[in-house]
């Protein structure tokens, strides 16, 4: 088993969500792997506080928990560093506890039904490993199917929560699809969400206890802003603006959000279809999640709204890393934060899922390259050792590398570095410490560096030796994944008299190599192959590559 490898399950009334990240004793982590699987707990009856989740809910929910716990294992994530949570569905059903220990027997895991006010805690802590808001009073809002939660904070400590029987789907349920009669089901929403909130007092509270900043850590609220974004209110952004005009933070003004409610409630076919096209299966429920965040904001008198990547399933597991390391705090991401931020503005999730892919294998083989320095092994030494801070910055070259090709595949390296280097998106780092990691992205394809070129002129010897290696190490993580490496668990790296090592367990996708035995260098491929060379270059020493049904000793 992995003792750095933790996952969370969260079990929503419109879909579950696998999450498993690898963290160290820091608090910093990798997001390795994201799993959603459509829900069908939310469609029952909304017109009662409780509900029955009906057999063929739970026979698909098993199913889906199944799949989860499947792939739990196959990752190897200790059994104690898993966590399965559920929300709203759950949490109002007669058959809670039937279901619950359906759960436990069909597929052997604990489910914790969390109360709205554990939830609303959750997804706060959640939001810490996003935005650097540690210090400042945070009032969190986190629209989900069934319910909405609140929760103001700071310093990880909650002032106030609330959990209230207002979510997207169950709006949707209770005042129909925004069709026909459209505006009067919209009036009568709105209506009731008012009468919701102004009922439960939450207005008030929010009022007595005040906030600095405001933070949206749901999906609906994700797809808001990407609408936002993206101009869906307007006439959609075209790429190069996006890229040129690219705002540092995930934000939107009251203003923005009315803009978008307007167009979604039109009423016209054709913004139906328009609709459909950008939001996808969401779209079903947008109309009710905009209009319910619309009213959320004039009633506790929001103006503008920061929006986090994470919720729930980040909030879950850093309450466990919390548990497992000592000393850990939740502010432990601080500027990692912005990274993660940059990485998910401009990757969609396949790419995010490469480049996460590459920040392992790159951090197996620096570790490998770091245990092979130590003073035992007399037959190899570093040009210059290396500490934890160069293994973020490859970590964060990596997730960074590819962002570029939001703009097309043409030049995309050298987009990658402009985007960096111009957009002031990383904070918490040295102005040094960005072009390092600009020119590690620069530097992962075509062009070898040249550490005497201009651009390093401003980088002491050490820095440069340093630059080069971790270099070495990007170009040949990010060739491994586009030979069709999948998993950079299976990978073994070791290091002998006759140099070094790399055993791929597993190639799988699109491979570029045949299943042959005994290949010769020029049917490997000339990127690969040109890769190995540049290893040595770096190293002196040959790097033996060793693929499934594979040999090739290169160098």
């Amino acid at each position: 088993m992995r003792n750095d490898l933790f996952a969370s399950i969260d079990m929503g009334t419109n879909s579950f969500k696998l999450l498993i990240v690898q963290a160290n004793p820091s608090g910093r982590f990798l997001p390795l792997l994201n799993l959603k699987e459509p829900s069908i707990l939310g469609r029952g009856s909304s017109s009662s506080s409780s509900s029955i989740i009906s057999d063929q809910s739970r026979l698909l929910s098993l199913h889906s928990l199944k799949k989860f716990n499947e792939v739990i294992r196959t990752h190897h994530v200790p059994i104690h560093h898993t966590r399965c949570v559920a929300t709203a569905s759950v949490r109002a059903a007669e058959n809670q506890i039937q279901f619950v220990e359906s759960v436990k027997e069909t597929v052997g895991l604990e489910v914790e039904v969390l109360s709205g006010e554990q939830e609303a805690r959750l997804a706060y802590l959640g939001v810490l490993q996003f935005l650097p808001l540690f210090e400042k009073l945070v009032l969190n809002v986190d629209i989900g199917g069934g319910s909405t939660e609140f929760v103001i904070g700071k310093r990880g400590e909650i002032a106030f929560s609330c959990s209230l029987k207002l979510g997207h789907v169950t709006l949707t349920q209770k005042f129909g699809d925004h069709g026909e009669n459209g505006t009067e089901k919209v009036l009568k929403m709105r209506e009731y969400i008012r009468m919701v909130i102004k009922e439960s007092g939450l207005s008030q509270k929010v009022k007595e206890s005040g906030f600095e900043i405001s933070v949206g850590s749901s999906g609906t609220i994700r797809a808001i802003e990407k609408a936002i974004f993206c101009g869906y209110a307007g006439e959609f952004v075209d790429k190069e603006v996006l890229f040129r005009e690219c705002k540092k933070e995930w934000r939107f003004t009251k203003e923005d959000l009315r803009k978008v409610v307007d167009r979604l409630c039109s009423g016209e076919k054709r913004e139906k279809i328009r609709r459909n096209g950008f939001f996808k299966r969401r779209s079903e429920s947008i109309v009710a999640g905009a209009v319910l965040l619309e009213e959320i904001f004039e009633l506790l008198g929001i103006e503008e709204m920061d929006v986090s990547g994470y919720g729930l399933g980040v909030g879950v597991i850093s309450e466990t890393l919390a548990k497992v390391f000592d000393g850990y705090n939740f502010n432990a991401n601080a500027r990692w934060c912005s990274v993660m931020q940059l990485a998910t503005r401009f990757d969609e999730n396949k790419r995010m899922s490469t480049a996460v892919l590459c920040a392992g294998i790159a951090r197996d083989i620096f570790e490998g390259l770091r245990t092979c320095d130590e003073p035992v092994d007399n037959d190899f030494r570093l040009a210059v050792p290396l500490d934890h801070k160069d293994l973020e910055y490859l970590e964060a070259a990596c997730l960074l590398h590819n962002v570029g090709l939001f703009l097309g595949e043409k030049g995309y390296h050298k987009q990658s570095y402009s985007i960096i280097m111009n957009g002031n998106h990383l904070c918490g780092y040295s102005a040094e410490e960005v072009k390092f990691m600009a020119l590690l992205t620069r530097y992962h394809r075509k062009k070898f560096p040249k550490i005497d070129h201009g651009s390093f002129m401003e980088f002491q010897e050490k820095v440069k030796q340093k630059f080069e290696i971790l270099s070495a190490i990007i170009r040949i993580s990010i060739a491994l994944q586009r030979i069709g490496c999948t998993n950079h668990e299976d990978l073994e790296f070791s290091h002998s008299a006759e140099g070094f090592k790399l055993v791929v367990g597993q190639i799988s996708g699109r491979a570029l190599l045949p299943s042959v035995p005994q290949l010769k260098a020029q049917d490997i491929g000339s990127e690969l192959t040109e890769e190995l060379k540049y290893f040595k270059m770096v190293f002196k020493k040959k790097l033996l590559l060793v693929l499934p049904s594979l040999t090739s000793n290169k160098s």
